[in-house]
């Protein structure tokens, strides 16, 4: 196995590690169905930048699957997939935005579109495990949809907002962190 893919895989399950601690630590109040504001993104979005797609949506993989192993909801298979695996996979996506080879922090304008766009698919993926298995718990009267377009992004868009902060103040405070570079 050569340097550079031990380093990576290395990196990968550091990242997808303390993914799962920052799960733990959590702002605000406690979602009755789930869901929680925390730093749980930070790591994933921090590697997909560092080192590209394939590598933040397998570190997506693991925190899914680690969540699985924490203390999961699970009321069908296929909400479980929604909620864990791919709800994390996806935030993965934003590493098509990573810095080339060699060059330090992507611009803070593609690090939100990053954010955005793999936090759009991240919401969507709980959005509809939220319509189709727990839009029982809306208000009387409410449509489902709609009450888990509220439910969840209640929870996603504050922790998409402080995640963004800290990827921002670290692409400016230390680009270096988001430079790959060759061990070979």
């Amino acid at each position: 196995m050569d340097r550079e893919r031990l380093t990576i895989m290395i990196e990968v399950a550091v990242m997808a590690g303390l993914a799962l601690v920052l799960s733990f630590v959590k702002f605000g109040a406690l979602w009755a169905m789930g869901g929680s504001i925390s730093l749980v993104m930070v790591p994933i979005f921090l590697i997909a930048f560092r080192r590209g797609f394939k590598v933040g949506i397998l570190t997506g993989l693991l925190v899914g699957l680690l969540g699985l192993v924490t203390g999961p909801t699970i009321v069908h298979i296929v909400q479980l997939v929604l909620d864990y695996p791919l709800a994390y996979m996806v935030l993965g996506v934003a590493g098509i935005f990573a810095a080339k080879k060699g060059q330090l922090a992507p611009k803070a304008s593609v690090i939100v579109v990053g954010l955005l766009l793999a936090t759009s698919l991240r919401f969507l993926s709980h959005f509809s495990s939220g319509v189709i298995w727990f839009g029982q718990y809306a208000p009387e009267g409410m449509n489902p949809a709609i009450y888990s377009l509220f439910y969840n992004l209640s929870y996603l868009v504050p922790e998409m907002l402080i995640t963004m902060a800290l990827l921002l103040f670290l692409a400016k405070s230390y680009p270096q962190f988001f430079k790959t570079r060759s061990l070979t």
